[in-house]
């Protein structure tokens, strides 16, 4: 099934506009096979056939083209408008503005614009729509539109509110909701989801990115999913050739922390949580963070972390610390690591349980904001624990 099959119900909701645009075609079909095509500069009308061109409109090649309401013509060399829409039954050139739609049955090659829709089997230029702007084979150029953007194959980029579906893309998607192409040979951005087979390139999404085969970076809010993918940044990455461990581990705090770690063979996302047995009522302990691996070899790494903690109560006062940590590590066993290392901490807390924490480790500088009661400091630390992997 192709990715104009999969669209048809999105089609159907488009048929007011193509249904007039069919009867036009209808209307003037008897016309063309047996009638020879003319040369007319200029067509001047209201709809079909009520125009300077008259009956033969569907067989004029105009370089400018005004209607009312509707236009037909065999090719539009220059400006064409018309307050509903137009169609052009072979090849136009220049600019097609319409209220509603613009139809090109075979090659566009300039600029369309639309307060709907436009459609054209192939495109060699820019096309604007309120709604939708669909090519049918290739495009060369860019589309951009309210709603979404359909094409088989791009060589450009394409802007949409909602969605962009392609097929190939030589260029970048960018859309507010969802971008969905069979390969990217640049980048894809979306605000919720990226859909992909084969990335040379990144895919950078609000929450989630899906690819088979990733040649760059991953990025996403929360969620990466792939076949391979060495460069993934997010909080879960689910990578077939990729690492995944559940951690156990421990700090000067006395807080015990289990994590769950998930990425490629270079980079991987962190979540945490634990309990603080220092503490008598901020215990619930939560992290989040990225990580890299560096100077691999088969028994062992280095582990590089950034990440942010909280120790809770759930009730008054806060605890928040950013770290930079820094773990060596060591395999014993092909699924068994064990690492230990130290960390550079920025806490910021207005609790008297986050002060006494605070002077665990190894304070390098501490400060208040005059216009809180938060006190931040900067202090050295270390973690110790293990990590099975899996």
């Amino acid at each position: 099934m192709n990715i104009l099959q999969r669209l048809n119900p999105f089609l159907a909701f488009q048929s007011i506009g193509l249904k007039a645009s069919i009867f036009l075609l209808l209307l003037t079909h008897h016309l063309v096979a047996n009638a020879q095509y003319h040369s007319s500069k200029i067509n001047i009308g209201i709809i079909y056939p009520l125009s300077s061109n008259g009956r033969n409109a569907p067989l004029d090649s105009n370089d400018l083209s005004i209607n009312l309401l509707a236009g037909v013509s065999a090719v539009e060399r220059g400006l064409s408008f018309a307050g509903i829409t137009n169609v052009v039954r072979y090849n136009a050139y220049g600019a097609q503005l319409a209220g509603f739609s613009n139809h090109i049955l075979k090659k566009s090659k300039g600029a369309l614009f639309a307060g709907f829709v436009n459609t054209y089997a192939e495109g060699d230029g820019i096309a604007f729509a309120g709604f939708s702007n669909i090519a049918y084979v290739n495009l060369k150029g860019a589309q951009f539109a309210g709603f979404t953007n359909v094409a088989k194959n791009v060589t450009g980029l394409q802007f949409a509110g909602f969605g962009n579906i392609s097929g190939k893309v030589k260029g970048t998607q960018f859309s507010g909701f969802i971008n969905k192409a069979s390969a990217i040979s640049d980048s894809q951005f979306a605000g919720f989801i990226n859909i992909a087979k084969d990335i040379n390139g990144s895919q950078f999404a609000g929450f989630i990115n899906v690819a088979k085969k990733v040649r760059g970076t991953q990025i996403a809010g929360f969620v990466n999913i792939a076949e391979e993918s060495d460069c993934p940044i997010g909080l879960l990455n689910f990578i077939k050739n990729g690492e995944k461990s559940i951690g156990v581990s421990i700090d000067e705090n006395e807080t015990a922390m289990l994590t769950f770690r998930s990425g490629g063979k270079t980079l991987y996302g962190i979540l945490a949580a634990g309990y603080n047995f220092k503490n008598e009522a901020e215990v619930y302990a939560f992290e989040a963070g990225f990580g890299a691996h560096f100077f691999q070899s088969r028994s062992f790494r280095i582990n590089t972390e950034l990440t942010a903690s909280t120790v809770e109560s759930f009730k008054d006062g806060e605890y928040f610390r950013a770290s930079f940590k820094l773990f060596p590590a060591i395999k014993l066993f092909k699924r068994l690591e064990i690492f230990a290392g130290p960390s550079l901490s920025f806490t910021s807390t207005n609790t008297l349980e986050g002060l006494a924490l605070n002077a665990n480790g190894k304070n390098i500088s501490t400060w208040q904001n005059i216009w809180s009661d938060y006190i931040q400091s900067l202090a050295l630390g270390y973690s110790v624990g293990l990590h099975v992997l899996f």
